[in-house]
């Protein structure tokens, strides 16, 4: 079964308003700013967004947010190198948050994936963020118990896929991606190159096609980092 979706508009056109998106990366590394930027385009509003945090500039996920698109971010680092779109939105009660500390949110999705409904830690004890959670006691510890996240559609970055969706990824752009693209409903990933069946040795997969549902190629991505030093606004 070829994977293979033209183009990044075509790939998100079924994602209604009102979804759950979990979107990968961390800051710019991993982040699928080409499936970011068809999301725009193509007008998805009331989303709740997955992600490791709240965008930088006014690219990317920062654009998504500054075109008024989600409704909702959970994330682990609302502010970061240039988060003054999230901020400003935020304040003004734009958008909601939820604040996950990181490992838990990736536990949560990875839980998520693995069908796990929900799991404890001992993170977030004692703080605003455990409030109203269950806690139970485990060997004279005090732990939280979190639920896990799932997602209508998962948007990810890989480096070389083939059709089938088998995917590998580019060093740190592994990030969230792998645990995202197992936790949602609808998975879809940009990916450098796509190679023919088989090309891939099967050592090196890191997410399985059967976890995939469309590959768009994109040869040339672009890096959140460079398109802030440039000062480039999307759309």
């Amino acid at each position: 079964m070829d994977k293979t979706i033209a183009t990044p508009a075509e790939a998100v056109a079924r994602i209604p308003d009102g979804a759950t998106v979990m979107i990968g990366g961390f800051g710019g590394s991993g982040a699928p700013i080409e499936l970011i930027h068809a999301l725009i385009d193509h007008g998805a509003r009331n989303l709740t967004v997955i992600n490791n945090n709240a965008g930088n500039g006014h690219v990317g996920l920062a654009a998504l947010i500054e075109q008024g698109q989600v409704a909702k971010l959970i994330c682990s680092f609302p502010r970061s190198a240039d988060p003054k779109v999230f901020t400003d939105l935020y304040l003004s009660g734009g958008i909601a948050l939820e604040l996950v500390p990181q490992g838990t949110l990736a536990e949560r999705i990875r839980a998520g994936g693995a069908g796990i409904p929900a799991f404890y830690t001992p993170t977030s004890y004692g703080t605003d963020l455990a409030e109203g959670k269950p806690v139970a006691e485990f060997d004279g510890r005090m732990y939280v118990q979190e639920r896990w996240l799932k997602a209508d559609f998962a948007l990810i970055k890989a480096e070389e896929a083939d059709p089938l969706g088998n995917l590998t990824y580019r060093m740190a752009a592994r990030n969230f991606n792998p645990v995202m693209a197992m936790a949602a409903r609808v998975t879809i990933a940009q990916v450098s190159r796509i190679v023919a069946p088989g090309a891939i040795d099967p050592e090196v997969v890191v997410t399985p096609g059967i976890f995939v549902d469309g590959i768009v190629p994109v040869e040339n991505p672009q890096q959140e980092e460079v398109l802030n030093r440039q000062e480039a606004v999307y759309p």
